[in-house]
């Protein structure tokens, strides 16, 4: 049985990530500071499967305590480190750009230093995002192109993330893939996230506030199909990649909501916003990458993903 290491193991992608891996025969140590970012309730929730399982322990750590993240990499000597652990959200960061520095940047560095230490090195995969693509007029969006302007400071950490990676690879050897993930949704949803929030106001007969014109695009992606991309990166990571994991089907923030009345069964009532510093006009994944190396194929047709959604939301 080979043993991994997963960070943000509470969290929306990284609770299904290690449900996923203990079907699979994994031992997983999963570690979480359970940051009251959103209800570290639902967090609790999220792993109520995995805490039952024999091959799943639970480790609560803040990754900015440096010695803490190497005591336990050491003790744990894990074959894989799984990086999903991230003070999330674009506009927070706007407001609070120093704490998602140390989280996101410091931390990260601290994991690196850590997996480079062990004998033999283990595998290290991050959680990048399509936020370091910044705001851009064409796509779809390509691992080879130039980011170099992101719009956000959490974009701008998650680029940082990705330069400390390859600088680990170049100087140390340690093979490390990043995941650039566009917009996962579905159950366990995170709260703060569009689909999320708008369920709740919908549900409630509120209105939903539209930032611009509501023809913004995102490419939505189930989060069954990323965890399938996580894992497919796992297996295959040996020296240095990057890898879009999206749909590869972009869609507009409009069609967004009237879906997810239908999906709710119920009418939905705009509220227009001014657009929002930070927000970019597109993401849309170019995945060929993904698909030729590591057999990445998303599956989940957006209605079907929003209707799993749904059912987890009122089941709540």
């Amino acid at each position: 049985m080979s043993r991994m290491l997963v960070t943000g193991a509470a969290g929306f992608i990284g609770s299904h990530l290690v449900d996923r891996l203990l079907i699979e025969g994994v031992e997983v140590v999963g570690v979480d500071n359970f940051d009251p970012y959103y209800d570290p309730d639902q967090k609790r929730r999220n792993l109520e499967d995995a805490r039952r399982h024999p091959g799943f322990r639970l480790v609560e750590l803040d990754l900015r305590d440096a010695e803490g993240v190497a005591r336990l990499v050491a003790e744990v000597g894990p074959e894989a480190i799984i990086h999903l652990a991230a003070r999330a959200g674009v506009r927070p960061s706007i407001e609070q750009p120093g704490l998602y520095t140390e989280v996101n940047v410091s931390a990260t560095t601290y994991l690196l230093e850590a997996a480079r230490r062990l004998d033999p090195m283990p595998r290290f995969i991050y959680a990048s995002s399509s936020s370091v693509y910044g705001d851009r007029p064409d796509a779809p969006f390509r691992e080879d192109d130039r980011v170099d302007s992101p719009i956000s400071p959490y974009a701008a950490t998650k680029k940082a993330c990705e330069l400390m990676a390859h600088a680990f690879h170049h100087i140390h050897g340690l093979p490390v893939t990043g995941l650039r993930f566009f917009t996962a949704y579905g159950p366990r949803n995170r709260p703060d996230l569009a689909i999320h929030t708008f369920a709740d106001l919908i549900e409630r007969g509120r209105p939903i506030p539209m930032f611009g014109d509501g023809t913004t695009r995102r490419d939505y992606t189930f989060v069954g199909d990323i965890v399938d991309g996580v894992v497919r990166a796992v297996e295959r990571c040996r020296s240095h990649h990057l890898y879009n994991l999206g749909h590869s089907e972009p869609i507009a923030l409009r069609d967004m909501i009237a879906a997810l009345g239908r999906a709710l069964g119920k009418e939905t009532v705009i509220d227009p916003q001014p657009e929002q510093p930070g927000d970019v006009r597109q993401t849309y994944a170019d995945i060929s990458r993904a698909r030729s190396e590591l057999g990445y194929e998303p599956s989940t047709p957006f209605e079907v993903g929003l209707r799993a959604f749904v059912d987890w939301f009122r089941s709540r």
